[in-house]
This record gives C-alpha cells, sequence and structure tokens, in this order.
C-alpha cells in the first residue's frame, strides 16, 4: 500500500477522499456534506481537530469550508450574486469562530499569485475588485462613509518571488507589523486532484494559506504562526497535473474495459490496484516528459475574471453588512 504517494492538491476535501477511498477512516477528522439542489450547490466542511489527524491530512488542525458547484463557471451574474451571498456568509462564520467581536474590524486582503499568469491571477483581480476603505476611514473617520461603524480594509498584491526577490509571507508580515490588523484574508489560485474541480470550487479555511504548494512550490506560508494575526485563506483550483488528466482517464478505460467480455479481466486487475498503486503507475507512464507539467482549460481568463468578481463581492458584502 502506498500511503504517501504525493497527490498535487491544495483541497482538504480530496485529501479526505484518498483516505474513503480505501475505506481508511481518520481519526480526529470530521466530515459534513450539505446540498442545496436549487442552486446546485454542494457545501462539505471537513474539521482537522487533533494532531493526529493533521498529520494523517498533511494539513493543520482547523476547519475547511468547500463549495462545489457548476454554476461558478457559468458566467451568469445572478447566479454569481447567490454564490457570493452563500460564500459571504461562510467567510463571516469563520472570521467570528477565529477573532474577538468587535464594531470595527481591521482586515488586510492579500491577493497572492502572478497577474501576468493567468492561471495564478486570481488574488491579485480580486484585491482589484475590493472596495477598500482604511484610508479613507483614517483620513475622514468613519462618519464621512455616513456609517456609525466602519471596517477598515487594506488590500496588497505583493506579487511572486521571481518578481519581488521576497517571499510574500515576508512582505505582509512587514505589512501586519506596521498596520496592526484584526485578520488577514489571503486569497489565492490552488491546485486539484480532481480536474472536474477546476473552477468550479472554491475553499476556505482557517488555518490560512500555503502560496506554491499544490505545484511542489514550498514557499512560507500565510498563517497565524507566521503573522502573528488570524488568516483566512480562500482559494479555487485552477490546475491539475498531468498525471491527474492521464490518471482521471485511466480510470475510464477501466471502465471500459470491464464492460469488455474479452479484456474483462484485465480490467478488474487494474480495477484492484489502491489509488496510490494507480497514481504511481500513471506517473511512470508519463515519465519523464509531462512530469511537473500542470495543465487549465482554454478559457480560464474568463472564468479567473467571473470568480474573482464573486470572491470580491463577497468580501464587499461582509465588510459592508457588519459596518
Amino acid at each position: 500500500m502506498l500511503r504517501n504517494y504525493s497527490v498535487r492538491t491544495d483541497l482538504a476535501l480530496e485529501e479526505k477522499e484518498r483516505f474513503e477511498s480505501d475505506d481508511v477512516e481518520i481519526q480526529g477528522v470530521v466530515l459534513e456534506e450539505d446540498y442545496d439542489e436549487e442552486q446546485e450547490l454542494k457545501v462539505t466542511r471537513v474539521e482537522i481537530r487533533t494532531e493526529n489527524g493533521a498529520k494523517a491530512m498533511g494539513k493543520p488542525v482547523g476547519t475547511y469550508l468547500t463549495l462545489e458547484t457548476p454554476n461558478l463557471a457559468i458566467p451568469d451574474e445572478e447566479t454569481h450574486m447567490n454564490i457570493s451571498a452563500r460564500l459571504c456568509g461562510y467567510i463571516g462564520e469563520l472570521i467570528r469562530k477565529n477573532t474577538e467581536e468587535k464594531d470595527d474590524l481591521s482586515v488586510l486582503v492579500v491577493g497572492l499569485g502572478n497577474r501576468n499568469v493567468t492561471p495564478d491571477a486570481l488574488g491579485p483581480y480580486v484585491a482589484d475588485h475590493l472596495s477598500v476603505t482604511r484610508h479613507i476611514v483614517k483620513e475622514y473617520g468613519k462618519y464621512a462613509m455616513g456609517v456609525d461603524h466602519a471596517n477598515l480594509i487594506s488590500a496588497i498584491v505583493p506579487g511572486v518571488m521571481g518578481q519581488t526577490g521576497m517571499e510574500s509571507t515576508e512582505i505582509i508580515r512587514g505589512i501586519v507589523n506596521e498596520i496592526h490588523p484584526d485578520l488577514v484574508i489571503a486569497v489565492d489560485a490552488l491546485a486539484a486532484r480532481n480536474s472536474k474541480r477546476l473552477n468550479r470550487t472554491l475553499q476556505i479555511a482557517d488555518t490560512g494559506i500555503h502560496p506554491g504548494s499544490g505545484v511542489g512550490n514550498h514557499r512560507s506560508g500565510l498563517t497565524e504562526e507566521t503573522l502573528g494575526v488570524p488568516v483566512i485563506g480562500i482559494g479555487v483550483p485552477t490546475v491539475v497535473d498531468a498525471a491527474t488528466i492521464v490518471n482521471d482517464t485511466m480510470e475510464n478505460f477501466i471502465a471500459a474495459l470491464e464492460t469488455s467480455d474479452s479484456l474483462k479481466g484485465v480490467g478488474e486487475v487494474l480495477r484492484s490496484y489502491n489509488a496510490g498503486e494507480k497514481y504511481e503507475f500513471v506517473k511512470e507512464l508519463i515519465a519523464p516528459h509531462l512530469n511537473g507539467m500542470f495543465v487549465t482549460p482554454k478559457d480560464v481568463d474568463e472564468m479567473i475574471h467571473h470568480i474573482s468578481h464573486t470572491i470580491s463581492e463577497a468580501l464587499n458584502m461582509l465588510f459592508s453588512e457588519q459596518a
């Protein structure tokens, strides 16, 4: 059994599914699911409650909320507003869980990624559409905005190490030490294990975010431990690794073999492999030319545009509601 095989994914849900496929129960990890038929929205809550559970999952103790809907990739304004409203509620839930209740919350939103590479531009695009208010409140006071309470929202796009020569964490830590926000919200593009989740899934976590981890770029994470304040991570999978594409194709191939009278035995043998063995087999098939290659949908430009608006609108709704 190849329990420690490497799956390129940032989604806690997919880590949990990896164990369920082998009928393995993880102590200290709880999964709850809810499905809204009207909006075609599936919400999965993965709670890692113990250090043993965190070790098995390869992710920190905390809450991971995953929203899955095919409508996220549809360019319909009303649909995206409905998703924004749901997203707003879930982000608010994690904020209330991890911060002290106060009237005027200071929040730093970090748009991670490289705006020059479309699949990695989600974070910068969200920051572009955000309603920032810190400068107005600092300059004119909250009453200039016509409200009794005003959240101080600021945003930064730190770029990537190849552009700045610095870790994103180093840049954000310096800003946090200067402006002392109550909370950091980090938005980033993620990598998925299942190609069906590309641009159709949103993950919100109260454990922060590790830029580039899904594609093998291990950078210092934006977490409460590294920044000194709670960090909410918001991400959307925009890429899968080439081995995933081949692995999904192999699953369809096995299903086809099992329907054939003459090749049914071959299909049953391949089906007997566990997920780890299949993945390692696929990696050997594509090595060395496709190893390290990541794939994104051809209409990723349009999708990133719509999804970034959905996330920024959820944040704008949330902080205007709390004002």
